[in-house]
C-alpha cells in the first residue's frame, strides 16, 4: 500500500526516469555470468599439428574442477591429462596427450562463474582435416534438469522465508506491537524462519550436484559437499545458518519477554529489538549479495550494499503485506488490527517502495547496460515482466491506501470493539436460551416416559424441575458434545460476521489479498531472474564472438570468409545464430563449416541445415550444398565449388523441428 500520487511524487518519478536515462546512456563494460570470450585453438579452426594444450579465456574468473574442461577425440575418448590450470588472468588451460591423430576434436567445458551460477558450452577444432565424430556432450543446459529445478525451488522458498520472517517481525515492531501476543502472527514469523532454515540446508545439500554433474545420485555425495563448503557460495550459506541462529533468539524475545511487558516498558526493548533485528536482517541479505550477481562485475563495492537495501525493502513491503493479510483474516475478534497500525504500515510500505525503485534502477542499469537489452535478451524480457508486476502491485496498493483512509476516518477500531462487546452479550443470551430450551425438551421427554405426564420445567414443583442442562450433560454425553459443536460453529460464524460487518475493513482485506497474489508471482519472476544470465553479459559475449570471427576473417592470409546470421523459426526454442565459414572464399574448390548456436553461444543441436549460393548479377544459382553433420551444432562440406567471382548471396535454411524452419541470407564478395 502507498500514498496517492501527488505533484511532489510525480516530480520524484520524473527524476527517477531522468536518472535511468543518464545511467543507461553512460553504461560501461561489465559482466556477471561468465562468458567464453576466446580459445586456443579457436572454434572451428583446422590446425596442421596437434596442440599440446587447449586454453579457454572467460569474461571473468571462474571456479573449476577435474571435469571442467574435457577434450574428446573423434571416437569420444578423453585426451586431456589433468585438472585445468589458471594460465594467466581469466585464461585456463588443460594439457593434452601426445601423439594425437587427425580428425575433429570436441572441447566441452562447464565452470562456475563468480556469481555462483554454473555455465557450460562446447566447440570443435580439427587436426589435419575435419572428420566425423561420435563425441556427444548432450544438450542439457548447465544447472538444468531435475536438480536444477529442485535448486530453483529451494531458492524461491529461501526468498519467501526471508521475506515473511523479516517483514512479519518488522510489521509487529513498527506497526502493531499488540500483534506480538497474537498466535497467528507468531506462527507466521516462526514459519518464515523454519522455511528459510530448511531451504538453506536444502541448497547446501544440492549445490554440489547443481554445479557439476546435475545428477540426482550426487545430491548426497559428501565429497561434493566438502568441496562446496570451500567455495564462496558455500561459505555464504553457512553464514546464513549462523545468522538464523541469532534470528531464533530475536524471535524468542519478540514473542516472549517483549509480549509480557507493559506498553510503557516496551519502549526501550522496542529500540533494542529494532537495532538487533535490522543487523540480523541485513546480515541475512548480505549472504545473497556476497555470492551472487552483486558480488562481481561492475562496481561490486556499491552493488552489494545496494543489493542488501533492495532485499530489505522487498521484505519490509511484501513481508509486511503478508503479515497485514494474516492480521486482517486471522486476528481474534477481541484483538483486531487497529486502523492506526494499518496507517503506519502504509507509510512504511511507501518508503520501502521508494527504496525499491531507486535500488532497482541501479541494478537494472548494471545488469542490462543498454535499452536494446530489454528486448534482445532473456534477462531483459524477464525484467520487463517484473516491472509490469511491480506496476500492477503499486496500482492495487493505491486502492488499499484509499481503504485505509476510509478505515481511519470511520474510527472502525472503536466501533469494532463496541460491536464485539454487544454481540458477545447477545450471543451469550442466545446460548443460554438454546441450552434452556434443550434442557426443557430433554426433561419433558423423560417425564413423559416415566408416566407422570408433567413437563419438567425449571422452577416447577415436585422436584421434576431440576436443571435440564445438568441432566442433559450428566445423563447424555452425546447431547453435550453436540451442544459444544453448535457453540463452536456459532462462535466461528460470529467471528466471520464481525470481520465482514464493516465495509471498509472488508474492502481492505480484499485489496490486500489481491496484492499478496501478485506478490507471489513477482517473487517467482525474481527468483528466475537471479538464475538468468544478465543482459549485459549476454550482449558482451555476442560482441566478443563477432569480433573474434571478424578478426579471424580479416587476418587470414587465405581470405577465409565468415558470415553470422540470426534466425527465429517461430517455434518453441527456435531462436539462434548460424555462422558460415568459407575457406579460402575464392573461385574454385572451398571448404565450408556451418555452426549453429543458441543466443547464449552454446552449440545448438537441430535436425537439419542446408546452404545455397546465388549470384543474382549473373543469374547463377541457387547452388545447393548439403553439409555433413559433424557434431552438436557443427556441419561441414568439402569441395564447395564457386564458379566465378562476384557478390554472392549465401542462404541458410535452418530446421529446428519437424515443422519449424526458416531461411536467412547474407551477401558477401567471394573470389
Amino acid at each position: 500500500m502507498m500514498r496517492t500520487i501527488t505533484p511532489r511524487l510525480r516530480t520524484l518519478v520524473l527524476l527517477f526516469l531522468a536518472v535511468t536515462g543518464a545511467l543507461l546512456a553512460g553504461a560501461g563494460p561489465a559482466s556477471a555470468h561468465a562468458a567464453l570470450t576466446g580459445s586456443d585453438p579457436s572454434q572451428g579452426v583446422v590446425v596442421t599439428k596437434a596442440p599440446d594444450q587447449v586454453s579457454l579465456t572467460f569474461s571473468e574468473n571462474v571456479s573449476m574442477n577435474n571435469n571442467s574442461i574435457r577434450v574428446l577425440d573423434p571416437q569420444g575418448k578423453r585426451v586431456d591429462l589433468a585438472k585445468p590450470d589458471n594460465l594467466s588472468g581469466t585464461t585456463y588451460g588443460v594439457q593434452l596427450k601426445s601423439g594425437l591423430g587427425k580428425g575433429t576434436y570436441t572441447v566441452a567445458w562447464q565452470v562456475v562463474s563468480a556469481d555462483s551460477h554454473p555455465v557450460a558450452g562446447a566447440f570443435t577444432f580439427s587436426v589435419g582435416a575435419p572428420s566425423r565424430t561420435v563425441a556427444s556432450v548432450g544438450d542439457q543446459e548447465a544447472g538444468g534438469g531435475v536438480v536444477g529445478w529442485l535448486y530453483g525451488f529451494g531458492r524461491y522458498m529461501s526468498y519467501a522465508g526471508y521475506i515473511v520472517l523479516v517483514g512479519g517481525a518488522a510489521f509487529v515492531l513498527a506497526c502493531w506491537q499488540r500483534g506480538s501476543g497474537v498466535r497467528a502472527m507468531q506462527r507466521l514469523v516462526v514459519g518464515g524462519w523454519l522455511t528459510l532454515t530448511a531451504a538453506t540446508l536444502w541448497l547446501l545439500l544440492l549445490r554440489g550436484s547443481y554445479t557439476t554433474s546435475g545428477s540426482v545420485g550426487d545430491i548426497f555425495d559428501l565429497n561434493l559437499l566438502g568441496q562446496v563448503l570451500q567455495t564462496k557460495p558455500g561459505a555464504a550459506l553457512v553464514s546464513r545458518l549462523l545468522l538464523l541462529a541469532a534470528a531464533a533468539l530475536f524471535i524468542a524475545v519478540l514473542f516472549g519477554a517483549y509480549d509480557k511487558r507493559e506498553d510503557e516498558e516496551k519502549r526501550d526493548l522496542t529500540f533494542g529489538l529494532a537495532v538487533g533485528g535490522t543487523v540480523v536482517a541485513a546480515g541475512l541479505a548480505a549472504s545473497w549479495a556476497m555470492a551472487e550477481h552483486a558480488s562481481t562485475g561492475l562496481q561490486p563495492g556499491i552493488a552489494m550494499p545496494v543489493d542488501v537495501i533492495h532485499l530489505l525493502a522487498v521484505a519490509t513491503w511484501l513481508g509486511g503485506l503478508t503479515a497485514l493479510l494474516v492480521a486482517l483474516y486471522r486476528a481474534p475478534a477481541d484483538t483486531p488490527v487497529a486502523s492506526a497500525a494499518v496507517q503506519r504500515f502504509s507509510r512504511v510500505a511507501f518508503g520501502s517502495v521508494l527504496a525499491l525503485v531507486a535500488t532497482g534502477i541501479y541494478q537494472s542499469w548494471r545488469q542490462l547496460g543498454s535499452w536494446s537489452a530489454f528486448t534482445d535478451t532473456a534477462y531483459g524480457e524477464l525484467l520487463l515482466v517484473k516491472i509490469g508486476l511491480v506496476a500492477l502491485l503499486v496500482g492495487i496498493a493505491s486502492i488499499s491506501r484509499r481503504w485505509t483512509g476510509r478505515l481511519a476516518a470511520a474510527g472502525v477500531t472503536e466501533t469494532a470493539e463496541e460491536t464485539v462487546e454487544e454481540e458477545a452479550a447477545e450471543e451469550a443470551e442466545t446460548k443460554e436460551t438454546v441450552k434452556a430450551s434443550a434442557a426443557t425438551k430433554e426433561a419433558s421427554g423423560k417425564a413423559t416416559k416415566s408416566g407422570t405426564g408433567v413437563p419438567a420445567v425449571s422452577g416447577g414443583t415436585g422436584g421434576t424441575g431440576v436443571s435440564g442442562k445438568a441432566m442433559a450433560t450428566d445423563e447424555d454425553p452425546g447431547r453435550a458434545a453436540q451442544l459444544a459443536r453448535q457453540q463452536s460453529a456459532m462462535e466461528t460464524a460470529r467471528q466471520k460476521r464481525l470481520r465482514d460487518a464493516d465495509p471498509h475493513r472488508f474492502g481492505l482485506r480484499r485489496s490486500v489479498l489481491a496484492e499478496a497474489g501478485v506478490a507471489v508471482a513477482l517473487l517467482a519472476v525474481t527468483t528466475v531472474l537471479t538464475q538468468t544470465e544478465p543482459g549485459r553479459t549476454e550482449q558482451d559475449a555476442k560482441a566478443a564472438t563477432a569480433a573474434a570471427s571478424s578478426s579471424s576473417a580479416s587476418n587470414s592470409s587465405s581470405g577465409a570468409l565468415t558470415l553470422d546470421m540470426s534466425f527465429d523459426t517461430g517455434g518453441k526454442d527456435g531462436k539462434g545464430v548460424v555462422r558460415v565459414d568459407l575457406d579460402p572464399a575464392t573461385v574454385g574448390s572451398n571448404e565450408m563449416h556451418v555452426y549453429v548456436q543458441r543466443p547464449n553461444g552454446r552449440a545448438f543441436d537441430i535436425p537439419e541445415v542446408k546452404v545455397a549460393f546465388t549470384l543474382d548479377a549473373k543469374k547463377l544459382g541457387p547452388i545447393p550444398v548439403n553439409p555433413d553433420h559433424i557434431t552438436t551444432g557443427h556441419w561441414a562440406a568439402n569441395g564447395v565449388q564457386i564458379p566465378i567471382a562476384g557478390d554472392w548471396k549465401v542462404s541458410v535454411t535452418v530446421r529446428t523441428s519437424d515443422i519449424d524452419q526458416v531461411t536467412v541470407s547474407k551477401s558477401a564478395q567471394i573470389g
